[in-house]
C-alpha cells in the first residue's frame, strides 16, 4: 500500500462527539486498570464500534495516544477547562425527575448551595430539577454502576452550566483526579 493510499483510507475527522468526552472520562475513572473495548462497551452501554470510532476521534484530537490506550491527561484537562462548554454547550431545560448532576451532585452539594437542582432525566430518579442532557443516551445507567465516573461527568457538567466560582472549583477537582497518574 502506498502512503497516499493509506492516507485516503483513513477516516476523516468530523469533530468530537459528546460521547467522546464520556468515554475518555470512563478510562480516567478506571484509573490505570487494564481495559478492553468489550469491557468499556459493557460498562458504558455503548457499542464496541461506537467506542472504537470515538477513540479514533480522540486520537486525532490528541486526547489519547496513538495506540489508543493512554489518555493525554494534560490535553484532556485543557479541553475540559477551555473547550467543552463551547463544543458541547448546555442550557438547563424543563423540570423533570432524574439523577442529580452539576452542582446538584452530592459531592458538589457539600460545597455549594442552590435553590434549583440540575438532573439527567431518569424516571427512577428521586430528585426534581432542570434537565441537563447527558453526553449519550445510556449515561445514567452507566453512572449508577460507577460512582467515580458519575462524579467526573457531574464535574464536567459544572463547567458546562455553572457559575464562575463553581467552575473554578470543578476545574480544580478535575485537575486533581485527571492529573493523578495511576501507580499501576
Amino acid at each position: 500500500m502506498r502512503k497516499y493510499d493509506y492516507i485516503c483510507t483513513m477516516r476523516k475527522h468530523n469533530g468530537m462527539r459528546p460521547q467522546d468526552v464520556a468515554i475518555l472520562l470512563k478510562i480516567i475513572a478506571i484509573d490505570g486498570q487494564d481495559w478492553q473495548l468489550v469491557g468499556l462497551s459493557s460498562s458504558l452501554k455503548i457499542s464496541i464500534s461506537e467506542i472504537s470510532e470515538s477513540l479514533n476521534r480522540s486520537r486525532i484530537a490528541s486526547l489519547i495516544d496513538f495506540n489508543k490506550k493512554k489518555i493525554n491527561r494534560q490535553n484532556l484537562l485543557e479541553f475540559l477547562e477551555y473547550g467543552v462548554r463551547y463544543v458541547f454547550p448546555q442550557q438547563p431545560g424543563a423540570m423533570v425527575r432524574g439523577i442529580p448532576t452539576a452542582h446538584s451532585h452530592p459531592f458538589m452539594k457539600n460545597n455549594f448551595t442552590s435553590e434549583m437542582n440540575y438532573v439527567w432525566p431518569d424516571i427512577k430518579g428521586k430528585v426534581m430539577g432542570l434537565t441537563i442532557e447527558p453526553f449519550y443516551p445510556k449515561q445514567v445507567d452507566a453512572v449508577l454502576e460507577d460512582q467515580e465516573y458519575y462524579k467526573l461527568l457531574a464535574l464536567v457538567d459544572v463547567i458546562r452550566v455553572g457559575k464562575v466560582r463553581e467552575i473554578k472549583y470543578a476545574v480544580n477537582e478535575l485537575n486533581k483526579i485527571i492529573s493523578h497518574e495511576s501507580s499501576n
